[in-house]
């Protein structure tokens, strides 16, 4: 396999490739053994729906509390409500990303992301040359701390799309705090035990994805089957247009789409601090020929500086501990992540 030394930009994003007429790219044909078409037969995900406001109530956090710990421990995600974000805002963020993906690629392409890094519009990163392209466009943006944001990479049309994203940003970060002390609660963990090891000075990444109705849905596919290195991913999918899965216990599964809802999953980084107690889990993204389909990822990132390891109280002699420390796991995540591979799997002990 040979590999790139430095990290290039794929030349044409799937908007211009759709645009320019030309014929489906070899290097867009998925080599594993299911390309994931948007199979109607698939079953759904049985995954609890989580009242986020209710996390926080002393008469009802009990029994949201042990569904949290269930949902986390069997399929590594849930779907939650009253976060404290109203139906009309969440539309506003969709209504941003929408207008932004159907600008012309001109406008879009003064957003574009510079080589060698993660950050700006664009499609994959090329890393090796036998990789396999993922059918989608990206907005990658750091959000938080406000400190690193570059704002070179924010884009001013439509006129809205900062202060909506500024303003989303700090919502989550509220979400965030509450999932992390409430993750800890159901284990019956001190409740700063993952926030402590998260870190005060965390980064949250926001990642716009649009996926363009695709030629060959049966061999290509919108995203390649992964965990996420974050702590915690948090996604608002798209309103109407299915494409996300996740597998357990060996099968796909269909994300339902709740329109007022977050899904919120593990990233492999809480996997390891709770000493694989709650799952990082395997999904992917699915092309459909007939519609287009966006969602908004924020990636929460423990402190690069911090070391991550089991936090106290998740091993014993029925679980010993199962990870090491590892440190700026994020680092080397994107390579892992286009080989097929997790990085995960170098932090078992």
């Amino acid at each position: 396999m040979a590999e790139i030394p430095n990290p290039e930009t794929v030349s044409k994003t799937v908007h211009e490739l759709i645009l320019s007429g030309e014929e489906l790219p070899e290097k867009y044909i998925y080599k594993g053994s299911d390309a994931g078409v948007l199979d109607a037969s698939l079953p759904f995900m049985d995954v609890p729906v989580i009242d986020m406001s209710l996390l926080t109530c002393p008469s009802s956090s009990a029994e949201q509390l042990h569904k949290l710990c269930s949902a986390l421990t069997h399929w590594g995600c849930f779907q939650a409500i009253n976060h404290g974000m109203s139906t009309q805002f969440l539309e506003q963020v969709r209504e941003a990303t929408k207008q932004f993906f159907a600008l012309s690629p001109e406008i879009k392409n003064k957003y574009k992301r510079e080589d060698g890094s993660i950050e700006g519009y664009g499609n994959d990163m090329i890393i090796y040359e036998q990789q396999t392209l993922d059918w989608t466009d990206r907005l990658y943006i750091t959000v938080s701390p406000q400190d690193r944001r570059q704002l070179k990479f924010w884009p001013e049309n439509p006129a809205n799309f900062r202060d909506v994203l500024h303003e989303y940003t700090m919502k989550l970060e509220d979400v965030s705090k509450v999932v992390f002390k409430a993750m800890a609660r159901s284990l019956n963990l001190e409740e700063n035990s993952f926030m402590d090891m998260y870190g005060e000075d965390e980064t949250l990444f926001a990642r716009f994805n649009f996926y363009p109705p695709c030629p060959r849905p049966d061999q290509v596919i919108g995203i390649k089957p992964h965990a996420d290195g974050s702590a915690i991913t948090i996604l608002l999918q798209d309103k109407q247009v299915e494409g996300l899965q996740f597998m357990k216990d060996g099968q796909w599964y269909r994300a339902p789409i709740i329109p007022e809802a977050l899904l919120i999953n593990v990233g492999d980084q809480i996997e390891i601090m709770s000493n694989g107690i709650f799952k990082s889990p395997l999904h992917r993204v699915v092309t459909n020929s007939e519609r287009e389909r966006i969602s908004v990822a924020v990636f929460c990132i423990p402190n690069s500086e911090k070391e991550i390891e089991p936090v106290d109280g998740v091993e014993d002699e029925t679980r010993p501990r199962l990870y090491k420390k590892v440190k700026d796991y994020v680092s080397i995540y994107f390579q892992y992540y286009q080989l097929g591979r997790r990085p995960i799997e170098g932090a078992i002990i």
